[in-house]
């Protein structure tokens, strides 16, 4: 049992049974530092949370509630919303107005622009009537071991994608340093079925996704544009890139391999492996393997760890990227929950799984 601090910072879920819900209160509830204050839900409102989810029980059997703004300023201090994409828009003014810190796990804060969410996010924007454009230029991308620093002081955090996490991890050094070309970036990467959500649907029934692997979204994945968004802004010059995901028959992990050619051919895999460990040195949720180790996907699960390799292929100067994460922790919950150690001032790491179970 985790001893607890005796002066908890409070934390609202909103979104408490959806797998983004489910992780965070798996996580916060061994946490030192922070308690579970109130629980929000749509479907699941009424029911109290220990008959709803006898698996993952609390300490407080808290009421699953309808969100509530009024409610929900009266009993946190940080929100965590866990929501499909435009509802969390609709909670964020109000919680903000009233001194709530909050950490949004959907889209709808990962564009600086307004304008580019709704030409993205289309179905959405028709639904919600969105005006909050100067939210969209203030909240902060939440990759932690690249905006520590304006993560600790912001009051809204959007938590990246599961895709961009998987894929920027690796890239976003070379695109600092400058050692590839911008042209012909190719990301290849495959996730387990978890990534879909929890709400029913088709291709993620057993019958359809077991024994095969197929791809999806091939042009125009609405991660793309939030790839290539952070890229841009890190690199400081026009990133495009081919990013093709895919669905394979496990339930929880991404695998990303990123393709790129090398400016100098002569950089070897040790040299580019050196460049890794110099941007993650002091990051506990990133692990540089040894050159000729690859990740896998098992090594990450129920983690909060990011696991990179690289490799170099001599005959073309081609860099190849790979990284392993727990699409629902380090891509989803964990990741959000490390914004939020860092936004209540404690290491980013505090509480969270840095160990596999294995197998």
């Amino acid at each position: 049992m985790v001893q607890k601090s005796s002066s908890q910072l409070k934390v609202a879920i909103i979104g408490a049974t959806g797998y983004g819900g489910l992780q965070s209160i798996r996580i916060l509830k061994d946490h030192p530092n922070f308690k579970i204050t109130y629980l929000g839900g749509d479907r699941s409102s009424g029911r109290y949370w220990n008959e709803l989810c006898p698996f993952l029980t609390l300490d407080e059997n808290l009421l699953i509630n309808e969100p509530d703004a009024k409610e929900i300023v009266k009993k946190a201090d940080f929100v965590l919303l866990c929501l499909p994409n435009g509802f969390a828009s609709q909670l964020v003014p109000e919680l903000l107005s009233n001194g709530l810190r909050v950490i949004d796990l959907s889209a709808d804060y990962r564009y600086s622009s307004l304008t580019q969410w709704k030409q993205i996010y289309s179905v959405e924007s028709t639904r919600f009537n969105r005006t909050d454009h100067d939210l969209c230029a203030e909240a902060i991308y939440g990759l932690p071991e690249w905006n520590s620093e304006l993560i600790a002081k912001a009051r809204l955090v959007s938590a990246p994608g599961c895709f961009p996490t998987a894929s920027l991890l690796p890239l976003l050094p070379f695109l600092k340093q400058g050692l590839i070309e911008l042209d012909g970036l190719v990301i290849d990467a495959k996730s387990g079925t978890s990534g879909g959500g929890r709400h029913p649907k088709e291709n993620l029934l057993l019958a359809e996704a077991s024994e095969s692997i197929a791809p999806y979204s091939v042009i125009g994945h609405r991660h793309t544009s939030e790839i290539e968004q952070i890229a841009t802004l890190v690199s400081g010059q026009q990133v495009q890139v081919q990013f093709t995901p895919h669905l394979v028959p496990m339930v929880r992990g991404i695998l990303s391999t990123v393709y790129a050619r090398l400016r100098d051919p002569g950089l070897t895999a040790e040299d580019c492996k050196t460049v890794l460990e110099a941007i993650y040195r002091d990051k506990k949720s990133v692990q540089v393997l040894p050159v000729g180790t690859y990740p896998q996907t098992k090594w990450s699960r129920y983690t909060n760890c990011s696991i990179l390799s690289v490799q170099v292929d001599k005959r073309n100067g081609q860099l190849i990227l790979m990284n392993a994460i727990d699409n629902l922790i380090k891509g989803q919950a964990g990741q959000a929950i490390q914004s939020m150690n860092i936004m209540a001032g404690f290491k980013d790491y505090l509480g969270l799984p840095l160990t596999p179970f294995y197998p």
